[in-house]
């Protein structure tokens, strides 16, 4: 199976509809341009932000527009950074699965809206299943997989390999997949989960 394919118009359709009997709300764009307007719609002034590493989030702006600062929201991730004492920025790491808006992307999603992520850590996985009450997710369309067979099979041989030469590259030891989460569906009607796919290529 080809995992770099955009999909069809009618299988991104398909997953939409599958994905709101979910409970998970899908938003639909043509461009990085337009995902990045559309989450500066979604995300209110002095919301507090955060992120996982995400290649999608930097390949649409939008990690470059958190560090600029021109912005209005509190993100997280600066006062993580600007802590230099170990202890203190491992307490605030962990604080920030409470951001307000946790953003990032996920590496499957099927045809009948299971959304699927693999992660080394974990750091993400918190937020997303649980922590913090809005999730946006962006998402390429060459993401929407037939399957949960194939979900895995894309993580496993497609994204991994991908993600293990990516770390290499920056002089890491590699990666891993250390943990694992298929989200089915989001059942807390306080929360609001996001998932704007991009009709192009981005990530892994």
């Amino acid at each position: 199976m080809n995992y770099n394919e955009l999909a069809a118009k009618e299988i991104i359709e398909q997953t939409m509809a599958a994905l709101k009997g979910r409970n998970i709300n899908p938003i639909f764009v043509e461009t990085e341009e337009e995902v990045l307007q559309k989450i500066k719609e979604i995300i209110p002034a002095g919301a507090t932000v955060m992120t996982g590493g995400s290649t999608t989030l930097n390949e649409i702006g939008f990690s470059d527009l958190l560090i600029s600062k021109n912005h209005p929201w509190k993100n997280l991730k600066d006062e993580i950074m600007d802590e230099k004492d170990p202890e203190k920025q491992s307490k605030l790491r962990r604080e920030s699965v409470l951001a307000d808006y946790f953003l990032g992307s996920v590496h499957a999603v099927t045809r009948d809206g299971e959304v699927w992520v693999a992660s080394a850590s974990g750091s993400q996985i918190p937020s997303y299943a649980f922590t913090s009450p809005n999730i946006i997710w962006v998402v390429g369309t060459q993401k929407i997989v037939p399957d949960s067979n194939a979900a895995a099979d894309r993580i496993k041989n497609y994204v991994y390999p991908l993600e293990d030469k990516r770390m290499k590259s920056t002089g890491a030891s590699g990666s891993a997949i250390g943990r694992w989460l298929i989200f089915e569906r989001e059942i807390m009607p306080s929360r609001k989960i996001n998932l704007i796919f991009v009709n192009q290529k981005l990530g892994f």
